[in-house]
């Protein structure tokens, strides 16, 4: 009597690749993006630099590490009113500017014709240390401020610490517990105001879409989601909830990089909708168009521009 063996045909090279890819090494996880900065991706399509008016912006590289901005810049600028219609004012400035950029040291100035001094600093004081620093010093009283930012950037967490003038304070961590999932938390004090709070975040990311939440006991909930729906294209929608004072916007937009051009817009459910275009038309030579509608303040803004310089 023969004997019988069963025979089992080899696994596919591909689905042991996918078995071994199913497998989690939890102790090598991917640092995660900073606390302040897990909505970034959401912020591009629905944050555009929007301005109303004409701006001019040239640098003027002296030499690999030090360069030299002027901007000039006039159109409209709104003061507060009490009244539903919105009023504006013709203004007009200019801006000089010093940038001197290493590897691990960046410095930015800036001084306005209107006396406003604004300058930031970021050095990497270690590998895993950086210092990111800002002061805005102007002749008005009470309005000039400072802040002060370590980021501590571990292996698969980052942990930062905020001091500010009127005794502001804030820490915040998260940290990767998947290879697409990171939890957070960070808690402030506002001396001056005697004011403090503490808030969680969640963000989860792919090679195609990201997906964020975040709420603060201040009364902030903040939702969004990016999808990526090829290279050149991405959508994005965001969702502001303030359950204290029961506000609520719900946007929608979109990033759409062309060859020489990028396109980014939004449309909210307040009634406003915004484009900004950026055409680059030869080497170091820019092109903006800015625009803005809100229907429900019937405010209509427009403004074009050109940069000079890399």
């Amino acid at each position: 009597m023969g004997s019988h063996v069963d025979v089992h045909p080899p696994i596919p090279a591909k689905e042991m690749e996918v078995k071994k890819d199913e497998k989690v090494d939890y102790l090598n996880l991917p640092c995660p993006a900073p606390y302040e900065e897990i909505h970034r991706e959401a912020l591009m399509s629905l944050k555009p630099e929007l301005f109303e008016g004409m701006r001019f912006d040239f640098t003027k590289g002296l030499n690999q590490k030090f360069a030299l901005s002027h901007s000039v810049f006039m159109g409209p600028m709104e003061i507060p009113s009490q009244s539903t219609e919105t009023i504006k004012i013709p203004t007009a400035h200019y801006e000089f500017g010093a940038n001197y950029l290493d590897p691990k040291l960046m410095l930015f100035g800036r001084i306005l014709t209107d006396g406003r001094l604004n300058a930031r600093v970021k050095c990497d004081l270690t590998d895993n240390l950086t210092l990111k620093a800002n002061a805005q010093i102007t002749s008005e009283p009470h309005m000039s401020h400072g802040m002060a930012n370590f980021d501590y950037k571990g292996r698969d967490s980052r942990t930062q610490f905020q001091m500010g003038n009127g005794a502001l304070f804030g820490a915040s961590y998260i940290q990767s517990v998947t290879p697409h999932l990171s939890l957070g938390s960070e808690v402030f004090w506002a001396g001056q105001h005697r004011k403090s709070g503490i808030g969680f975040a969640a963000r989860y990311n792919t090679d195609k879409m990201v997906a964020t939440g975040q709420v603060a006991s201040t009364g902030m909930v903040a939702l969004s989601y990016v999808q990526k729906v090829s290279e050149k294209v991405s959508l994005a929608s965001d969702l502001m909830y303030n359950y204290m004072s029961r506000d609520v916007t719900a946007s929608f937009g979109y990033d759409y990089i062309l060859r020489q051009c990028r396109l980014r817009g939004k449309f909210d459910s307040n009634g406003c909708a915004a484009a900004f275009l950026e055409e680059r038309l030869n080497m170091g030579l820019n092109f903006i168009l800015s625009a803005e509608i809100d229907h429900r303040k019937k405010d209509y803004k427009f403004g074009f521009g050109l940069t000079v310089g890399e």
